[in-house]
């Protein structure tokens, strides 16, 4: 038996960028043995790209840094025959395969769910594409903001007097990644009783719609789009006071809460003509000018003290770094570090899911390209001297022994 959930599952992972990362670092957190496939030399397309052009320890992307720990690295030239022979030999072993190439490019290599299946019918094939295997959209890119933009969130997000507003992360990326986790979970569980592996099929645009099925099931049964606010009202569905609001030296946020009891806080007994449900909806502009009236007058620590002694559903305003520096996340123990080769001590966010027998940890940084591809070979089988002609040929890469 091992401590960790999922330390009897392998996983090949094909996958890059976002999406298929995020679920395989998931997983990988929980003990599953994921071997990341890369290109000899560049790797996943993450390694390049980074924010405001910076790097890690002056080399090393924050973008792969954040969803590729706890995992190693295996550099295979997939149009390489005997790259695809030894995937092969490892695939007899394995449990999971993941990809989120364009439909149809891993079939064409001769990586698709048939193939894997032929050599070990044992195995779940998950695949993650934008906007399904086939259909009108098959031939789009399916990136992040696209499906933001197609899906609804964006056209209910920000100002009526401004541009829809995408959310400010990869959000539908990182929904996919939970849905490929969910449905491999699932498609293991259900191989636990059947023995048969499965197809398993996630796809941005879907993903995107389900998660938003509270305001799509408005939309529908009402025939009715929402309509964005011009204010700080936090949803386009809801009254005020719900929103975000300006105080002295920052914002906070007001949720749910009687009207009368955020009135009484404010002490501006003539807000409560507006105490009226429809009213709250229909001036909700108006009113969230005149509540951000008041708050402006308090600082945010004094406002949040007050309103939390009200039972008022309340919160600060937190830009990224001061987030890190919350008491809350500090006493969860939410922000940790890992040490890298080449990036140094790099700053991430911890496993999010606490497990009282099988605790997710960080035992791996963020591979360099083919960091692993000598060890791993060697699990399976090979002997070393034939690892080191399948790197002179190119059909495998890893890094200089002497480096």
């Amino acid at each position: 038996m091992t401590d960790k959930a999922l330390g009897h599952i392998t996983i090949l992972d094909f996958s890059h960028l976002l999406q298929g990362p995020f679920a395989t670092q998931l997983l990988a957190d929980m003990g599953a043995n994921v071997i990341k496939v890369e290109r000899p030399g560049a790797g996943d397309l993450f390694r390049s790209l980074t924010f405001q052009n910076k790097w890690v320890g002056g080399a090393e992307s924050p973008n792969f840094l954040a969803w590729n720990r706890n995992k190693r690295s295996l550099a295979l030239n997939l149009k390489s025959p005997k790259a695809r022979e030894a995937i092969m030999r490892i695939a007899k072993d394995a449990d999971v395969v993941v990809q989120n190439f364009r439909p149809g490019v891993m079939a064409r290599l001769g990586y698709g769910y048939e193939d894997f299946k032929a050599v070990n019918p044992r195995i779940v094939y998950c695949s993650g594409s934008g906007y399904g295997e086939d259909g009108p959209y098959v031939a789009r890119p399916g990136q992040d903001m696209l499906v933001q933009g197609l899906t609804g969130i964006m056209a209910a997000t920000g100002p009526a007097d401004g541009p829809p507003i995408p959310v400010g992360a990869g959000f539908s990326d990182q929904i996919g990644a939970m849905n490929m986790v969910y449905g491999i979970l699932s498609a293991l569980l259900w191989r636990e009783r059947s023995g048969k592996g499965q197809e398993v099929k996630v796809n941005l645009l879907a993903g995107m719609l389900a998660h938003q099925n509270q305001e799509i099931v408005m939309a529908l049964n009402f025939g009715e789009d929402f309509e964005r606010p011009k204010s700080g009202i936090g949803h386009p569905g809801m009254d005020a006071p719900f929103g975000t609001y300006p105080t002295k030296d920052g914002w906070v946020t007001i949720a749910m809460s009687p009207f009368k009891t955020l009135v009484g806080v404010l002490g501006n007994d003539d807000l409560l003509r507006f105490d009226d449900p429809q009213t709250l909806f229909d001036r909700r502009d108006e009113i969230w000018r005149a509540i951000a009236t008041e708050t402006g007058q308090w600082t945010t620590a004094d406002l949040m003290d007050a309103m939390l002694a009200a039972d008022i559903w309340c919160g600060e305003v937190k830009t990224h770094l001061q987030a890190a520096e919350d008491e809350q996340v500090k006493h969860l123990g939410a922000i940790t570090t890992y040490a890298h080769p080449v990036a140094g001590e790099v700053k991430v966010v911890a496993p999010a899911v606490t497990m009282g027998e099988t605790p997710a940890t960080i035992e791996r940084p963020a591979p360099l390209v083919g960091e692993h591809t000598r060890e791993i070979l060697a699990e399976a089988g090979y002997p070393a001297g034939e690892i080191d002609q399948l790197i002179v040929e190119g059909a495998a890469g890893a890094p200089d022994r002497t480096s």
